[in-house]
């Protein structure tokens, strides 16, 4: 998941400098400072988080990544960090949110706004969801960058708008070139959409497909696609989705997966018509397609599982439709 590409070595060749993340401690900031330090070796990549996570600080020092500890929230601690001529921005709240709602909308409407002020002469992308769109029918390509941003209900998806129209206005006011990266569902074998599916299947648990379609991209493309856009700003800052090309079917992964386990999937409930899905023509574009394909990730999620792998114990909730995560 951190192995880089000669494309994207060649993008950061024209975005130079010092790449500083921050909130490198959620499940992708790790390999993706990883990946940004071995791309350019020569560059500081320095990561940001509150390393509450035992371990985790040691472990990026000794892939050549400088950690500080910050409180993103701190405006002071904030106004410390470096100036780094690039920022990816991967910080947010979303698991709790509706108990929280301030909290939520503290680290998603709050935290972008000083951001995008602090870095205002940096180029950010910025880590977005495909949770700003309404839900679209499931029988077409799903969202386009076009589709407004109106969201179902629910304190995350919501501030989530927040979010991005915390760095358009940075950008629209500084000029600040970036993007907003409408991520939908990145693959890692320990967490994921695949992985709920495949765990519950293995276990002999039902499936709720209610939630019945989906798109997932791996880590690793989802990384470097991200990484790329630092070369790939636009003034204003503007969306682009990124995930994999293929509309899948909750209720046929379950049975793939019950195929290659030799047991038969359990489904629960009825295919609702709409669904969260974004079309990424215009990420296959500027960007090409992602390396791997939605059949090798089956693949190598059921082998995961099979051998009894880790995972790392936290559910995506893919299934939820009310907003409530």
């Amino acid at each position: 998941m951190s192995a880089p590409t000669p494309a994207l070595e060649a993008d950061l060749a024209r975005a130079p400098g010092d790449i500083l993340v921050l909130g490198v401690g959620g499940k992708m900031g790790p390999t993706l400072a990883r990946m940004a330090k071995r791309a350019a070796p020569a560059r500081r990549v320095i990561g940001v988080a509150r390393f509450s996570e035992p371990g985790l600080r040691g472990k990026l020092e000794r892939w050549g990544i400088e950690c500080i500890a910050c409180d993103l929230l701190e405006r002071a601690a904030l106004e410390r960090l470096p100036r780094a001529p690039n920022v990816v921005f991967m910080a947010g709240h979303k698991f709790g949110a509706a108990g929280d709602a301030a909290f939520t909308w503290a680290m998603n409407v709050a935290v972008p706004f000083s951001v995008a002020e602090t870095w205002r002469e940096a180029r950010i992308v910025a880590f977005s969801t495909a949770c700003v769109y309404p839900y679209v029918p499931v029988t077409g390509a799903g969202a386009t960058e076009d589709t407004p941003t109106t969201p179902p209900p629910g304190d995350y998806a919501n501030s989530c708008v927040g979010r991005e129209q915390a760095f358009r206005y940075g950008s629209q006011r500084h000029g600040t070139p970036g993007r907003l990266m409408r991520l939908e569902y990145s693959i890692d074998m320990r967490y994921g959409v695949l992985h709920d599916i495949a765990h519950k299947v293995f276990a002999g648990e039902p499936v709720d497909v209610t939630m019945g379609h989906v798109n997932v991209i791996w880590q690793g493309d989802a990384n470097e696609q991200a990484l790329r856009l630092l070369a790939h700003g636009t003034t204003p800052t503007s969306g682009l989705n990124v995930s994999g090309p293929e509309v899948a079917s909750v209720r046929r992964l379950a049975h793939e997966f019950g195929r290659r386990f030799g047991k038969e999937a359990r489904v629960t409930g009825a295919e609702a018509p709409t669904a969260w899905l974004v079309d990424t023509a215009m990420a296959r574009r500027l960007l090409g397609p992602p390396r791997v394909p939605l059949a090798t990730l089956v693949d190598w999620q059921a082998d995961w599982i099979a051998r009894g792998l880790p995972s790392l114990g936290k559910p995506t909730h893919f299934e939820t439709r009310d907003g409530r995560y």
